[in-house]
């Protein structure tokens, strides 16, 4: 049986009245923007189902918006976060949809800027939350562990080349998520890990050849 942790049962410390529609917006936003690697010039919300129909209510907006510009859950200017400088520095804007092959808590982040990046994600209760795909490729990622994700073009090799470098560092690999388009095409690595990587590491990954994105994000504060 899984033990609950005192995060499950008091929730986190937050601004707004739902741990779901509030802190897990928030938490969405920093995650999906860490993901995209850049300030954006245009982000695109596409909230769906419960998020979509109690969003606006519940602060929903205001949470991923302040969570892709960088703001702790616990921050009080969440409130006001369209009037503030952060939000006029953007272009975005919110949809708001239903699709009942979605979770309840569905948002999607289009961001746009010197790449384009869709980020999918779900808020799943008590401030926690998932981030299912990228670019349409499949992962797993929560926020609770420094993560690696890589695009790449598959390849035999690619796997072990990336796991090898990370083992030279003696860092141990929680849990790994591949996917891809087909054999031959584009591919995805969602890599959770028990400690962050050094910045060495990193850029030895982003020189393999024929590879795309290479993002570090690291782990949420709870």
């Amino acid at each position: 049986m899984k033990q609950s942790s005192l995060f499950d049962i008091i929730s986190p410390i937050m601004v707004g009245p739902s741990s779901s529609h509030t802190a897990g917006a928030v938490r969405l936003g920093i995650l999906a923007s860490n993901i995209y690697g850049a300030t954006p010039k245009k982000v695109t919300f596409k909230l769906y189902n419960s998020y979509a129909q109690t969003g606006k209510g519940h602060g929903t907006d205001k949470g991923l918006l302040a969570g892709v510009l960088g703001f702790s859950v616990e921050d009080v200017r969440i409130k006001n976060i369209f009037d503030l400088p952060e939000a006029k520095e953007i272009q975005y804007k919110f949809e708001f949809l239903e699709d009942f092959n979605r979770h309840p808590n569905a948002v999607d982040f289009i961001f746009e800027g010197t790449q384009k990046m869709i980020v999918s994600g779900n808020s799943i209760g008590a401030g926690n939350v998932e981030i299912t795909k990228i670019n349409g490729f499949s992962v797993k990622l929560s926020g609770e562990y420094n993560s690696l994700v890589v695009i790449y073009k598959d390849k035999p090799g690619m796997i072990s080349k990336i796991s090898g470098l990370i083992q030279t560092e003696g860092v141990n690999i929680a849990t790994l998520v591949c996917d891809r388009t087909a054999k031959g095409e584009d591919a995805s690595m969602c890599i959770c890990l028990d400690a962050a990587l050094n910045y060495s590491v990193i850029e030895k990954i982003k020189k393999i050849d024929d590879m795309y994105v290479v993002r570090h994000v690291g782990k949420l504060e709870s």
